[in-house]
């Protein structure tokens, strides 16, 4: 039971994991895409890029919210908070001097996208996704279920 709340609380978080895993999945397919892309328009070699999620709303510790208000929702959801460049995982490089993008050494520089990385991180968001959506689904239920019940 939600108090201070409504019945489109759940829906509302829901909805917000499932937008954000979507998002995170686009992202994960554009460096799936260009693994292998030595030199974007400005030069440089594509970046991998990471998504971060923060809860909606004012932040307020997980202990707190569960001590004060077992029954409310709090944050109502999560946000994508940023999308950063990967600039911790070196980039891949690779000696061939046929390449058009070699260095005077014969080196190239690809993307430091892992493709089994990627495809690990697309499950998960994938799974987070169909988790979400099941919530969705179960609350959907629930709230039509109560409905039925009040026409009675």
């Amino acid at each position: 039971m939600m108090s201070n709340g409504n019945i489109f609380d759940s829906f509302n978080i829901n909805s917000s994991g499932m937008t954000a895993e979507r998002f995170r999945m686009d992202v994960i397919s554009e460096n799936i895409a260009n693994a292998n892309t030595t030199r974007k328009a400005n030069g440089d070699v594509y970046t991998r890029k990471v998504v971060t999620f923060t809860e909606k709303g004012t932040a307020t510790p997980f202990s707190k919210i569960l001590n004060d208000r077992l029954d409310h929702y709090s944050g109502r959801g999560v946000k994508v908070s940023s999308v950063r460049n990967d600039t911790w995982t070196d980039y891949n490089i690779v000696y061939d001097p046929s390449h058009p993008d070699a260095d005077e050494f014969g080196y190239v520089t690809y993307p430091n996208v892992n493709t089994v990385t990627e495809m690990t991180n697309l499950i998960d968001a994938s799974r987070s996704y169909e988790a979400n959506a099941t919530a969705f689904s179960a609350s959907k239920n629930i709230a039509t279920q109560g409905l039925s019940i009040a026409n009675q």
